[in-house]
């Protein structure tokens, strides 16, 4: 039994040695497999980046001189940033054109301020065949909403962050440069609120770049101001602003988290500032007087720039002359004049003066 057992062992063990062979084949097989797998999936899209240019693919590219609304995506600082670009009906884009910058208030984005209902910029920009810019500030979601811009000591998450959006907007102008014909004559910047802020921003440290600003219910918000040339400067805001308030301070309906905003510098001291800065004459004359709105303008400025301020006596913290309403009991935009024609005017007023 002993031999028997033996000798079976015996006979069996070249179809061990085959099985094992065979079976290290095998192993090395999978191995090699595993392994390209491995470096198949390294080299596959995920889904997210499979969808990105599934989207891209998509969207046709279209030439920036055909009308309409046009998105500009640009890195910068590290962040993936965003504008509206809107050029008007009838563009010709061998012709200087006049570049006018909407920017959103705090908690808004550029399609917010894209709304005609809410600030009538779209249309204005047909009118007059403008090419409107309408950057998006920096938001820590994925949509971009309830953004905000350091305007200096304000605001949101920009601020505390240390957004660089003054390096955006040059680096957004330079881009428009390669695709537009600029009048660099004609470069203007407007804002609500915290983009108020922004314009004023833009006034103290690309007054280079700016021909005039158009703040709106927003006051000066940087620690230190010195603009290389005058700027054309035009502020307008409602008495009964219970954000930024007229008067200075930040009023109750401002924001939630106080440490969020600032407490705003007054309307006179921020006009008060620019006339000085300009060496205006320090009396102004009343150059409209209307049943619920006023403005008072100072010239006699450096370079023949003018700074002019616009006070309406109701419309809380909104863009006057909005036809839209706003949300829960506040106050409506104040229908006295209507805060994108003053600039519009005013614009044109600071582009014909010697350069």
């Amino acid at each position: 039994m002993v031999h028997s057992i033996v000798t079976a062992g015996m006979s069996r063990t070249p179809s061990i040695r085959r099985a094992r062979g065979a079976a290290s084949m095998l192993i090395t097989g999978l191995i090699a497999l595993s392994a390209g797998l491995a470096s198949a999936q390294a080299d596959t899209p995920t889904w997210r980046e499979r969808l990105k240019a599934a989207r891209a693919s998509a969207v046709p590219t279209v030439p920036w001189t055909t009308p309409g609304t046009h998105r500009v995506t640009l890195p910068h600082g590290g962040l993936e940033r965003h504008a509206l670009v809107h050029v008007p009906a009838g563009f010709r884009s061998k012709a200087p054109t006049a570049l006018v910058f909407a920017f959103h208030g705090g908690g808004g984005d550029a399609a917010y301020m894209a709304d005609d209902d809410r600030y009538g910029l779209i249309a204005l920009a047909e009118r007059e065949r403008f090419v409107l810019v309408l950057p998006s500030g920096y938001s820590r979601f994925p949509r971009g909403k309830l953004a905000t811009w350091n305007a200096g000591d304000c605001c949101g998450d920009a601020r505390d962050r240390q957004v660089d959006d003054v390096g955006f907007v040059r680096a957004l102008l330079t881009h428009l440069g390669q695709q537009l014909v600029i009048d660099r004559g004609r470069v203007f910047a407007m804002g609500m609120s915290n983009g108020a802020m922004m314009s004023y921003r833009l006034a103290c440290e690309m007054s280079d770049t700016f021909r005039a600003i158009a703040a709106v219910a927003g006051t000066e918000a940087v620690a230190s101001c010195q603009p290389s040339r005058p700027v054309g400067i035009l502020h307008i805001h409602a008495q009964d602003d219970t954000h930024v308030l007229f008067n200075g301070g930040a009023g109750p309906d401002a924001f939630g988290d106080a440490s969020k905003v600032m407490d705003f510098v007054s309307v006179p001291t921020t006009v008060s500032r620019w006339v000085t800065r300009q060496q205006c004459a320090p009396t102004p004359r009343r150059t409209l007087d209307v049943p619920g709105a006023f403005c008072d303008t100072y010239s006699g400025c450096a370079d023949g720039a003018e700074v002019r301020l616009c006070v309406t006596a109701s419309g809380g913290h909104s863009w006057p002359g909005a036809p839209g309403s706003r949300l829960g009991r506040k106050p409506p935009p104040s229908q006295a004049i209507s805060a994108h024609e003053q600039a519009w005017s005013f614009f044109q007023s600071q582009a014909a003066r010697p350069r």
